[in-house]
């Protein structure tokens, strides 16, 4: 399998490639762990700044939106994202 990335060098892809391969795959998850409450941490962000001032339940109920439907946010929560 052979990746390409854009905007980063060929001989810095290689360095990113050869890291990656040696993390087990405990490191592996970390990583991806730590990249996705990044990720929930600028979309709480936007909606922070899209909402102003809503109470910590609806920036979690908004950010669960993101991912999952409107028919499963009004099921799972009782809340619809509308």
């Amino acid at each position: 399998m052979t990746f390409q990335f854009h905007d980063t060098p060929l001989n810095i892809q290689k360095i990113l490639i050869a890291g990656y391969r040696r993390m087990s795959p405990q490191q592996k998850l970390n990583r991806v762990n730590e990249l996705t409450k990044s990720v929930q941490q600028l979309a709480l962000a936007r909606i922070r700044k899209q909402y102003g001032r809503i109470s910590e339940r609806e920036q979690r109920l908004r950010l669960a939106a993101l991912w999952l439907d409107r028919e499963t946010m009004i099921r799972v929560f009782d809340w619809d994202p509308q």
